[in-house]
């Protein structure tokens, strides 16, 4: 039986555990933070392929839609919903141009009048003109589908800090970690920002942009938001508690700071934004999540061979959508299968 060990315990390390677990391996993931990882727990977990940087990265983003579904036939009770997305980010030509563009990949729009969006959503303050809907989008906490994913594997967890990649005539032999070494017969890295430091002793630069995410929580209020939304101001969703989950930054998805500010400052003026969408509705601060967001240097994934033998690497924006295709994809390679297509253009090669 081939030993796999996993480093990182955040939503992509969790499907490649459940998915090689699937296919034979005895997989061990070892992780400095709690099941569940860090930059899992603080994502907007919205599930989209509206949103891409190529054609070949929206391929992969629309078939990770496909693949939460799949996990949600194996596997019952996974904190996944598919109410839709109302967006309009932009409006206008350039609204008009979303729907164009995305219509001709075969990608699911409907275009919405005033009317109809007051419809959808009754107690939304401003209603704009137009919008499009996307009803083939939906929502997940990754942090609590990690944490399923992992139990369903029956991964062995270690709460251990790697300090390197040990190998032996040119292959993945384990890892050193602050308990002592690990030994396995591959390794695969989800270790989101951590991962340049791990490839860095193989002379392998992977540049990660500077993108820190802090997701806001709110009181629990009745049902006023139905949908995911996405506004040029706000982007939102309400939990099946009523708590509305939102981004400090406005296009979170996009969003280039490398900064967020004075903490009071961001979640007031979150909160505002928030306010200013459903008015009438008493929206407090509840409690926050922050982590920096792995995103690689050009803002598209990494998956596959490492460079050298047994050693893998997995890191992507967004986890949210893309971890589940990626896992399939990639576990199959991991156990000998053919190379996919669909991660032609994310290897880990094209930095080097």
């Amino acid at each position: 039986m081939t030993q796999t060990l996993i480093i990182g315990a955040g939503v992509t390390g969790a499907a490649l555990a459940y998915q090689l677990s699937r296919r034979g391996d005895a997989v061990t993931i070892v992780s400095t933070h709690a099941i569940g990882g860090l930059a899992s727990a603080a994502s907007f977990g919205w599930l989209n392929a509206s949103y891409f940087l190529s054609h070949p990265h929206y391929h992969l983003r629309h078939e990770g839609l496909a693949a939460h579904r799949r996990l949600q036939a194996q596997l019952p009770g996974l904190p996944t919903t598919w109410q839709g997305c109302l967006w309009y980010e932009a409006t206008g030509d350039a609204q008009e141009e979303t729907a164009s563009d995305l219509t001709a990949l075969g990608y699911p729009v409907q275009r919405l009048t005033r009317a109809q969006i007051a419809d959808k959503i009754p107690a939304l303050g401003p209603v704009p003109e137009t919008a499009l809907f996307f009803p083939d989008e939906g929502q997940s906490d990754p942090a609590t589908l990690a944490r399923a994913l992992i139990t369903a594997s029956g991964a062995k967890v270690i709460r251990a800090t790697v300090q390197a990649v040990t190998h032996t005539n040119g292959r993945a032999t384990g890892v050193v970690t602050d308990l002592g070494p690990i030994g396995a017969d591959q390794v695969i890295l989800a270790t989101g920002t951590a991962t340049p430091a791990l490839l860095q002793p193989f002379g392998y630069n992977l540049p990660m942009l500077k993108r820190p995410g802090l997701m806001i929580a709110t009181n629990a209020l009745p049902p006023i938001c139905p949908v995911i939304l996405a506004t040029p101001d706000q982007e939102v969703r309400q939990d099946a508690e009523g708590h509305l989950h939102a981004p400090a930054s406005a296009g979170h998805q996009s969003d280039s700071a490398e900064a967020l500010g004075s903490f009071p400052v961001v979640v007031n003026a979150t909160l505002q934004r928030l306010r200013a969408l459903f008015p009438g509705h008493e929206i407090h601060f509840a409690h926050q999540a922050m982590a920096m967001r792995p995103v690689p240097g050009d803002g598209l994934p990494v998956v596959g061979q490492g460079p050298i033998p047994g050693l893998w690497v997995a890191v992507m924006h967004s986890g949210a959508t893309l971890a589940p295709v990626v896992a399939e994809l990639l576990a199959d390679e991991i156990t000998g299968g053919p190379e996919s297509p669909l991660l032609a253009d994310f290897r880990p090669a094209r930095f080097q």
